[in-house]
């Protein structure tokens, strides 16, 4: 199935549930055997149809802000507002969706509250949206997994420069300004307070074109964490980051992991 159609499958599904709330749609592109990973909510189509009514009575919208395709997996960068049902009025998501014979198969996400202030003066979804540099897509996507070898989990650190762009470095993490010196900033102050994060595991590296984004686990602020990270990459540097850091509860609603 090329691009386009699974593309389209994810947004038809995700129209279904959030903006027509039409229980016949969501049969129509989520399979019945859908295997969910946002840990608050229970495994298979059921649970998704049940949720429909009550986004229709919360009014809950959604807008998306960057999607791209890699495989069978659909990266959305989403907004959704009257979300109380997804732990605040204004949430900032990824969604990744598994797309198999037309319908979506499985699905991971992170949710974080929307933030009025961010260090930077950015929101947490503006910027750049489209999808270009198609041919350098393995190549951004090696740099962003060796960045997170290297600088992340702490291999080689002084590498850093290697990988983010010393010129040009958009932020939109809540809490970290512009640039390399912001984002330097920030980690002193994270270590100052015995409080800086810690990468595990990556999970996913997913990307196309100019747009990567990886899904790691690890440990903040002493809570297992789902690190959703999105590089934009232009040049052969790192030049932009948005996130979405949730901590992994220790009771979920299904045994599927959020991973």
């Amino acid at each position: 199935m090329e691009n386009a159609s699974t593309k389209q499958v994810a947004i038809n599904a995700v129209n279904a549930f959030f903006k027509d709330y039409d229980v016949e749609g969501i049969k129509a592109y989520f399979a019945q055997d859908y295997i969910q990973h946002n840990p608050h909510v229970p495994t298979g189509i059921e649970p998704v149809i049940g949720f429909a009514p009550l986004l229709k009575q919360a009014g809950t919208t959604t807008q998306n802000h960057r999607l791209f395709v890699d495989g069978d997996l659909v990266v959305m960068h989403n907004t959704y507002n009257n979300a109380e049902a997804f732990g605040a009025k204004q949430v900032v998501t990824f969604d990744i969706f598994r797309i198999a014979n037309g319908k979506v198969a499985e699905h991971w996400d992170a949710i974080n509250p929307w933030a009025d202030k961010t260090a930077s003066g950015r929101t947490q979804v503006d910027g750049p949206t489209q999808v270009v540099d198609l041919d350098k897509t393995q190549a951004n996507k090696t740099l962003v997994k060796n960045f997170v070898d290297d600088v992340l989990f702490g291999k080689a650190p002084q590498k850093i420069t290697d990988y983010i762009s010393t010129t040009e470095y958009h932020q939109h993490n809540v809490g970290i300004k512009d640039g390399l010196g912001g984002l330097n900033e920030a980690i002193g102050q994270l270590i100052a307070a015995n409080n800086m994060f810690k990468y595990n595991k990556v999970h996913k590296v997913l990307g196309e074109g100019n747009f990567v984004l990886t899904v790691s686990e690890g440990e903040w602020s002493g809570k297992p964490q789902a690190f959703y990270d999105l590089f934009r990459v232009e040049s052969g540097k790192i030049v932009e980051h948005w996130d979405v850091v949730q901590e992994i509860p220790a009771q979920m609603a299904h045994s599927n992991g959020m991973f």
